[in-house]
């Protein structure tokens, strides 16, 4: 009878830890869905009509922004459930490098298969892609990934490494001020920031790719072997720097300004408020302060250095967007956006390395029947799906399953450190 009511009670948790974060899962699905019709979009709707949506909304954007705010929530969560770093870089690397890996894999067969090729930079610039890809930051120094989509990556991996300074030396508390502070760099500092301050040049881009790699190998060791933690820490502040100055290294960088990589930073550190404030580290005042200035300063900074006012739409629905979801967090979200959530990570890699292969079955699809586009969008849809969720089983679950292993021998009183820091 005990053991029957321990196992319902420690099934009761177990859904209600479910449902306490299926809304993370239901928007990163989203998201990635998002992500994945806006890259199919001109295929099936045809590139004028896809570019006359983009002159409203830029849901490419609006779907990555949604993964950042999502990133910005659960990073820090991550980290202070661990309470200690040396946890937090061994999860989150056996999380996020074996599916990275296997995707840069898989186009490397298909580029000796003649399936693909690779990106101009990388075959000019052969050591300092291999460089910045081992640190998964190819967009900051100056290169393409080896698929485009690898441009987010460089910033989730400048957010890891300042979020991890600012615990290793106890500021972790200080969200609303990084949020506030990137967003109103980016709108009053715009086009003043220098845009390729350590990426000019050949040899600039293989220096800060090379010192990129160093600076974070030497960090993840520190925080590994809980030595010179406190220097790490700073190092990692300073990956701020990066972006400030050296936000558009290359022509064919996503970002295109500095100002624009630290508005991204930014809009990470507004879900880091919303984490915040969830818990009772801050006032909701001062975080509804901090997140009106992100969005104001932002979609501002887009209209004020660009001259365009699609940032004011897509700003404004992500915001909607995310506000809804977490409205809805204490309630159960369908199966369908849970699971979708689940391969999201997988499905964002892979999905343009299956879209690449469209034009070798179907040449000119744009310009075929509307009933051939659809049947055909449909059919890419189910092939990404399937190949993400292989992904997601065969290489991310084995990942994560390691890195449980990996940090088994952590001290719980490392895991309560986090709750007595202020």
């Amino acid at each position: 009878m005990t053991a029957t009511l321990a196992g319902r009670d420690t099934g009761s948790r177990q859904i209600a830890g479910a449902t306490r974060l299926g809304w993370l899962d239901a928007l990163r699905g989203y998201a990635a869905l998002v992500v994945v019709l806006f890259h199919l979009s001109p295929q099936v709707l045809g590139a004028e009509r896809h570019l006359a949506i983009m002159r409203h909304i830029d849901f490419g954007k609006y779907g990555v922004l949604l993964f950042f705010l999502v990133s910005g929530y659960v990073i820090p969560m991550s980290l202070e459930r661990h309470g200690d770093l040396r946890r937090f870089w061994i999860g989150r690397l056996c999380r996020i490098y074996p599916a990275y890996l296997a995707t840069v894999g898989l186009v490397a067969v298909l580029v000796t298969a003649g399936l693909m090729h690779w990106p101009a930079s990388l075959r000019t610039e052969t050591v300092t892609g291999v460089l910045a890809h081992l640190t998964m930051t190819p967009d900051l120094a100056g290169v393409r990934g080896v698929v485009r989509v690898l441009w987010t990556l460089s910033y989730e991996m400048a957010f890891y490494l300042i979020v991890a300074g600012l615990f290793a030396w106890r500021l972790h508390r200080l969200s609303a001020w990084w949020a506030a502070g990137l967003a109103l760099a980016a709108a009053l500092a715009g086009p003043q920031l220098p845009d390729d301050l350590l990426g000019a040049t050949f040899h600039d881009r293989r220096l800060t790719a090379a010192a990129v790699l160093l600076l974070t190998v030497l960090s993840v060791v520190a925080y590994v072997r809980r030595r010179l933690v406190r220097a790490a820490g700073a190092a990692g502040l300073a990956v701020v720097l990066l972006p400030a100055l050296n936000g558009h290294p290359a022509p064919g960088s996503t970002v295109i300004a500095s100002w624009q990589g630290l508005a991204l930073l930014a809009v990470m550190f507004a879900g880091t408020v919303v984490y915040r404030c969830e818990n009772g580290h801050l006032r909701h005042r001062t975080a509804a302060a901090a997140l009106a200035v992100v969005l104001l300063a932002v979609t501002g900074a887009h209209w004020a250095h660009l001259g365009t006012r699609v940032w004011l739409l897509t700003g404004a629905a992500v915001a909607v967007t995310f506000a809804a979801a977490y409205a809805l967090r204490h309630r159960a979200f369908p199966e369908v956006l849970t699971g979708l959530g689940r391969i999201s990570y997988s499905l964002y890699l892979l999905h343009v390395v299956v879209l690449f292969q469209l034009p070798r079955l179907i040449p000119g699809l744009a310009s075929q029947p509307l009933t051939l586009r659809l049947a055909t969008g449909a059919g890419y849809l189910t092939a990404a799906l399937v190949l993400a969720w292989i992904s997601y089983r065969l290489v991310e679950l084995p990942g994560q399953a390691l890195g449980r292993r990996l940090t088994k021998g952590g001290s719980p009183a490392a895991e309560r450190a986090v709750a007595n820091s202020s």
